[in-house]
């Protein structure tokens, strides 16, 4: 159901710029150092500040890979339009490719970083060298693998290692070759070279199929075939609206793995890094970060400030991936879930702005 908030992006950057900015100019006078106007100032006849906001003339670019990453990007960029950017067309593209482009300067940032499944990703594209990790966007986010509840009662399945027995992994197969077939992940995202890792490390590779294709396809066919009463056996992740589909605890549940064992490349991760709730899932526990560019931070120390600030709750993000999942899946329509969202978190947000707007007004004093 759509909430009542129908804000337009120019009302919401207007509320924000000068509820920000008339803060920003208030802290400044009371030590000192703001600018004063008089009568015969037009900007203060109109009861507006004559200051120019901390990104004009700046035009910034997002990436993304995935329509349930839109959601928090264009929160970020109605904050960037409250501190004076223009936005750009975002871009949609591979992790790999995108990483690629931020460390290029293509584009300006990314609200899509996953701190440690990204890692190869990032340091391929230059690292710190190109980048700057940002502030923690959403906290806490999982990946795993998961199946019905109704077989791993049933054959009490509860290890990912059991799928070495042929007969327990013949239950989840669905092509009629004996081996279980794995909704997995599409070529080139990060979570397929754990589940490669992990298949050859946990003597998998006889036994179970990993079915790589576009996911949201691929899970559409799982939701069908448990739907119709079937054993399914797939990787996910959260926040996401497939676990509001198929509920945690209730239709499926997480598996085991038997050790923490991820690529070379994510580092050194210890098992209770990868264990949540007494289960260790095989990933560890992550957080979704905001990635920019170099040199565009450090030219725009009001963007990094926000950068760095702005944060959303992963139940939020799961409730919105729901709504496009439920058919509001126009960009237009994810622009208003973003809108409606900072309406319902307005102080916490313009204080993101206004914090934002002091980092520039700094920088340029």
């Amino acid at each position: 159901m759509k909430t009542t908030f129908q804000f337009t992006t120019v009302s919401l950057r207007r509320l924000g710029v000068m509820a920000a900015l008339g803060a920003v100019l208030t802290t400044a006078a009371a030590c000192g150092g703001g600018t004063t106007t008089d009568a015969t100032d037009p900007a203060a006849e109109g009861g507006e500040a004559a200051e120019a906001l901390p990104g004009e003339g700046v035009t910034v670019t997002a990436g993304y890979a995935l329509l349930e990453e839109l959601f928090q990007t264009e929160i970020v960029n109605v904050g960037l339009e409250q501190l004076g950017y223009e936005i750009g067309d975002g871009k949609e593209l591979e992790y790999a490719t995108m990483h690629v482009d931020i460390g290029n300067g293509g584009i300006d940032y990314t609200a899509s970083h996953w701190e440690q499944l990204h890692e190869d990703f990032y340091q391929e594209s230059g690292g710190e060298g190109t980048m700057v990790r940002e502030g923690v966007i959403v906290a806490d986010v999982l990946q795993g693998y998961m199946i019905d509840t109704a077989t791993a009662e049933e054959y009490g399945i509860t290890s990912l290692e059991q799928l070495q027995d042929p007969e327990i992994a013949a239950l989840f197969d669905t092509d009629g070759d004996g081996r279980a077939n794995l909704t997995g992940c599409n070529p080139g995202w990060g979570c397929e070279l754990v589940i490669e890792h992990q298949l050859d490390e946990y003597g998998l590779r006889d036994t179970v199929q990993h079915e790589q294709g576009q996911y949201f396809a691929l899970i559409a066919d799982t939701i069908t075939r448990f739907n119709q009463g079937e054993p399914i056996l797939y990787y996910t992740w959260t926040p996401l609206w497939v676990s509001g589909v198929l509920t945690t605890g209730e239709d499926v549940q997480w598996l085991n793995v038997p050790y923490t064992s991820l690529p070379e490349a994510q580092g050194e991760v210890a098992e209770e890094d990868t264990t949540v709730d007494g289960t260790n899932l095989g990933f560890a526990l992550d957080q979704i970060l905001i990635v920019s560019n170099r040199e565009f931070a450090e030219a725009n120390p009001a963007a990094a400030t926000f950068f760095d600030l702005v944060q959303i709750p992963i139940n939020d993000v799961s409730a919105q991936n729901q709504l496009i999942q439920d058919g509001e899946d126009s960009p237009e329509d994810v622009r208003r879930h973003a809108e409606e969202w900072i309406a319902e978190n307005q102080e916490q947000f313009d204080s993101w702005i206004q914090e934002a707007m002091e980092a520039g007004m700094q920088a340029s004093s």
